[in-house]
């Protein structure tokens, strides 16, 4: 361990980047720059790489979260927090990209139609998901239990996973966005999935994906505690095979705000990718705190509602076009007090802007990365992760908790990601991204 940590150390301390000088005794420094990759400060311990992690995961949801030109780049004249769209909310969704019989999605600058049930609602970001996976409501592919998650006010909170153009270009550039193009790329011999590294010395911004969480905000709701926007919240029709329900297909625009942000950057020193979880600070209390003292109020806990099983997906089926029973939710594993204090700086450094109200959960990492940041070790794929494991309580809400194998492990669970490839002689592994497996063939029909 103290080799393979000195060693990734070594990586991170020959970076000069200011972005990455921030400790303890020193302010953050709040920067449009997306970090290339972590800087690691001695001593080199797992304490203290814990640490540059941590500051890599604030610096990275500062550089995002700023606001953006009209072509997606950062807006250097503005300040973090200021009104309009964020830099990741530019980026491609995933079902942009993974479109009905395996088309080409248009290119990076332009937009994808809207379903047929949004058009002429505005031209504003869709968010269909009910979870991370491919299916709003029956289409659960990874390997926990899961379901979705229901605000306080009865409402399903909906998702969207978005990918910058590094990690858009490889996709479209290697025919990824299909079935029989994932099958073309993977039968020649020398071909493996592996997105674009981070590196500082080349300077250059690696492979990022933005998973994200919504609430609909209604009249309960103070749209300026959140990042909130104006979004076209699409439910797709939709029969559920174990009940037989018809939900019918609805597209309506609404005021939503940001609950919850999982940020995934694959550098040269973590080529397993950084997994860097944030939630608003009024999601939900944690396990460890006394019933009495969860006082709240908070957006997916309501401690007079004793009776409700906690941590428990709803009741299929789950029609979104119906209020349901609110959902639950604790967190099972609390943060630490190194990550509490952290959080207490960027949140003072982000005073007065709506950033404040978010905080991080933690971020995992590998201690022993691959030497090559596109071939994974084949005696240690998942390079020990750290911590062992780490949910966010809006995207991975009924998988939290520390039971090998079935508690929330980015990693561990990711390692479980294939291509949509079924006659590859050789291994389909996905570099650790469930998306591919939302290619369609070519065939298909919609």
């Amino acid at each position: 361990m103290k080799i393979t940590l000195k060693r990734l150390a070594c990586m991170g301390a020959s970076f000069t980047s200011a972005l990455a000088m921030a400790d303890a005794a020193s302010p953050p420094v709040l920067s449009p720059a997306i970090p290339f990759d972590v800087s690691a400060n001695p001593p080199f311990t797992l304490d203290n790489l814990q640490h540059d992690f941590d500051v890599l995961s604030w610096q990275t949801f500062v550089a995002l979260n700023w606001p953006a030109n009209p072509d997606g780049s950062a807006n250097t004249s503005a300040q973090i927090g200021a009104p309009g769209q964020t830099v990741w909310e530019s980026w491609k969704e995933s079902y942009e990209i993974f479109l009905p019989q395996g088309q080409k999605p248009v290119a990076w600058g332009q937009k994808a139609p809207l379903p047929a049930a949004c058009q002429g609602k505005g031209d504003l970001p869709v968010l269909q998901q009910m979870g991370k996976v491919a299916g709003v409501l029956d289409e659960f592919i990874q390997p926990f239990k899961t379901g979705p998650l229901v605000d306080q006010n009865g409402a399903y909170t909906r998702n969207a996973i978005m990918v910058n153009q590094p990690m858009f270009d490889d996709i479209v550039n290697n025919g990824l966005y299909s079935k029989e193009g994932q099958q073309a790329f993977m039968s020649k011999a020398d071909n493996r999935i592996a997105f674009a590294c981070g590196s500082q010395k080349a300077q250059q911004v690696g492979a990022i994906m933005v998973k994200s969480a919504w609430k609909v905000l209604d009249g309960t709701d103070n749209p300026g505690d959140f990042h909130a926007v104006d979004a076209l919240v699409y439910t797709p029709g939709n029969a559920d095979p174990d009940k037989g329900a018809v939900i019918p297909e609805s597209c309506s625009a609404q005021k939503v705000g940001l609950v919850g942000l999982h940020i995934v950057h694959k550098t040269s020193a973590a080529p397993q990718w950084v997994w860097s979880s944030f939630e608003h600070v009024r999601n939900v209390p944690e396990k460890t705190t006394p019933v009495n003292e969860r006082t709240g109020p908070y957006l997916f806990y309501d401690a007079k509602a004793s009776d409700r099983p906690v941590n428990e997906p709803p009741v299929p089926p789950w029609d979104p076009s119906k209020k349901a029973t609110p959902s639950q939710i604790v967190r099972e594993i609390p943060l630490t007090a190194a990550t509490r204090q952290l959080n207490l700086q960027w949140q003072g450094a982000l005073k007065g802007t709506v950033w404040a109200n978010y905080q991080l959960i933690s971020t995992q990492w590998p201690t022993d990365p691959a030497d090559d940041c596109q071939v994974p070790s084949p005696t240690n794929p998942l390079g020990t992760p750290a911590p062992n494991f780490l949910a966010n309580a809006t995207l991975e809400t009924y998988n939290q908790g520390t039971t090998p194998q079935a508690s929330s492990s980015c990693m561990e669970c990711h390692n479980n990601a294939t291509t949509r490839v079924t006659q590859s002689p050789r291994t389909s592994f996905a570099d650790f991204t469930f998306l591919l497996e939302r290619a369609q063939s070519t065939g298909a029909k919609e």
